[in-house]
């Protein structure tokens, strides 16, 4: 769910009705990272399972925004907007809590999105396109130096024309794809540790079916589109007992509905692991 739209000032915060969430969320980013006291609800609720990861030193969260069936965009490609308003403001806050928020060159490209954090109070996080083959454009936004990281995870000896200041991210890219656990881990070794999956859907799917993912925040607008491009494509199962399940908690977010998934149960270690003692 790239966003294009202009930047609105923080007076509804979410639209939940309540006036007093915008300066309640003001001093989150800087509690969050610090870890010595809880979030003012009800951030801790929704946030704070991503201050610390259960399986290594990493936080890895996923996020999509789907219409009640599923779907990302009606058949012709049409998808702007699904969500309204209070959902991008949660993608903003979820930018504002990471490291790193990764994309897909084919999102990059369709909607050259800044991925920045414009919506909330916040620092803005390293930008990161997963290029193989050298598709981005060196005009793309997100590539505008602006003091924030930019990184580019291409497969080794792919052509790249970036502009200065761009790290470039050689991978090795077994049938000509790269591997989502590869990619995670060149971003911890450049010393990332709250990573954001945002899009697009062939991006975040991978990672999931990939067990690379601690969280899956998928934002429900209610709206039925009937056909379209699903939201997740994952390998298909025969038996239920195969499906991967997830405790679940729903927050209302204005007109659309967070379902926080916890996928810590079956995430593939990537960073340091935790050591019970």
């Amino acid at each position: 769910m790239a966003d294009r739209r202009p930047a609105k000032p923080d007076r509804n915060e979410g639209s939940q009705n309540d006036p007093g969430l915008a300066s309640s969320w003001a001093p989150v980013p800087r509690t969050f990272r610090d870890g010595n006291s809880s979030l003012p609800q009800p951030w801790e609720e929704i946030f704070g399972p991503l201050r610390r990861g259960l399986v290594d030193d990493l936080v890895l969260v996923g996020q999509c925004g789907q219409s009640i069936d599923a779907r990302i965009a009606t058949p012709s490609g049409h998808s702007h907007y699904i969500n309204d308003e209070a959902g991008l403001i949660h993608l903003h806050r979820l930018r504002a809590l990471v490291d790193a928020v990764v994309i897909g060159v084919g999102t990059a490209i369709a909607d050259d999105p800044l991925l920045t954090v414009r919506r909330v109070a916040g620092p803005s996080p390293a930008r990161v396109v997963i290029d193989s083959n050298g598709r981005l454009p060196s005009t793309a936004r997100l590539l505008a130096a602006d003091g924030i990281r930019r990184l580019v995870i291409t497969a080794v000896g792919a052509a790249a024309a970036l502009p200065a200041g761009v790290e470039v991210v050689p991978l090795p890219a077994p049938d000509g794809r790269l591997v989502p656990r590869a990619i995670i881990a060149a971003l911890a070794a450049r010393g990332f540790r709250r990573i954001l999956i945002e899009g697009g859907a062939d991006t975040v799917s991978r990672f999931l079916a990939a067990r690379c993912l601690d969280r899956l925040h998928v934002l429900v607008a209610p709206i039925i589109l009937g056909a379209g491009r699903s939201s997740l494509t994952l390998p298909p199962i025969e038996r239920l007992d195969e499906a991967m399940r997830a405790p679940m908690r729903a927050h209302s977010l204005g007109g659309d509905v967070l379902l926080d998934c916890d996928l810590s149960a079956q995430r593939a270690p990537i960073g340091w692991a935790k050591i019970s003692t």
